[in-house]
């Protein structure tokens, strides 16, 4: 671009008062420069904090579920500890009656029951009418009855369940369909 001024002396001069103007929007560039500084220091190591209550979270999680599956069966146990020992006393007694072990073995079943109730172990054990469920039934035969079709007619084995969970269905015959 051509210069319009023939000489330096046609050039305006700056003032003193102008060269403090140009310095003034460099000192605060400088000034904003270090405050975003600052602030980007102050995020980065937040991030890192955050990062390293992450993984700290996470590795109590996860000694929390390895000691749950470590020990989840303790209380299980624990319940079955008071069956075991009524077993072994009686099995200590070498003179009982048949009448004495008989109800020796009902106590014991009772406590066994108890104790898996306790647990959340239920029964599946459908009365004679009630209505086939696949899932909690397995039917071992089809006969025909008086009843409806697809009920249960009688239970050959006993299902259990945990939580909700079929642990072994309840083995039943089925009425035919007419």
């Amino acid at each position: 671009m051509p210069d319009n001024f023939q000489n330096e002396s046609d050039r305006p001069q700056e003032t003193p008062a102008a060269a403090n103007d140009a310095a003034a929007p460099a000192a605060d560039l400088q000034t904003q420069l270090a405050a975003l500084q600052a602030k980007n220091q102050e995020l980065t190591d937040q991030f890192l904090r955050a990062q390293a209550e992450m993984q700290n979270t996470r590795r109590r999680a996860d000694e929390d579920m390895s000691k749950a599956r470590k020990y989840a069966v303790e209380s299980f146990a624990d319940s079955l500890l008071p069956v075991c020992d009524s077993l072994e006393a009686g099995l200590a007694h070498q003179d009982l009656s048949t009448e004495q072990i008989r109800q020796g073995a009902e106590a014991t079943l009772r406590q066994l029951k108890a104790a898996l109730e306790r647990n959340k172990v239920l029964e599946i054990n459908p009365p004679a009418g009630t209505r086939f469920d696949p899932h909690q039934h397995q039917a071992i035969s089809v006969v025909p009855a008086e009843q409806e079709a697809n009920t249960v007619v009688g239970v050959l084995q006993k299902g259990y369940s945990i939580a909700d969970r079929v642990l072994r269905p309840a083995l039943v015959t089925v009425t035919a369909p007419k």
